[in-house]
């Protein structure tokens, strides 16, 4: 077993004690609005991450659930959804499992493949390796 956490957040280590790991609902209250005090306390902890004084850790999982939320219950445009879960991406003090993630996103955004899909293919391309699936797009898309 090899842990898939990230040792580094943008070239500086995380600390373990000062990391928080973000579930889909803070996210998808922060990038949508929704209930007031929601937004509110999402907002206030995302400030600091986004300025790179406080870390978070988004889990690919966590993604994946963020992309069916926002698109499937709340209508949520493709690209839309995308371009929202790459601009957190992009926060000074966000980590997550690797590059393979920005890569998926971009893959959805761009193709007709579901997110889980993607993140294979994203996952096989970062690491060279083949995709083993009965999807023929899904091998192409890998490539």
């Amino acid at each position: 077993y090899r842990s898939a956490l990230p040792a580094t957040r943008r070239g500086r280590p995380l600390s373990e004690k000062s990391t928080s790991v973000v579930d889909a609902n803070a996210i998808v209250a922060l990038l949508l609005g929704g209930e007031r005090v929601h937004f509110e306390r999402a907002r206030a902890f995302f400030e600091p991450v986004r300025e790179g004084q406080a870390s978070a850790y988004i889990p690919a999982a966590v993604l994946a659930e963020c992309v069916y939320v926002l698109t499937r219950i709340y209508k949520v445009t493709r690209s839309d959804t995308a371009a929202k879960l790459l601009g957190l991406l992009d926060y000074r003090g966000v980590a997550t499992e690797s590059a393979a993630v920005r890569r998926a996103l971009t893959l959805y955004r761009d193709h007709n493949v579901d997110f889980v899909d993607a993140l294979v293919a994203a996952t096989a391309h970062e690491h060279k390796w083949r995709v083993f699936s009965f999807d023929r797009d899904l091998e192409r898309l890998a490539k």
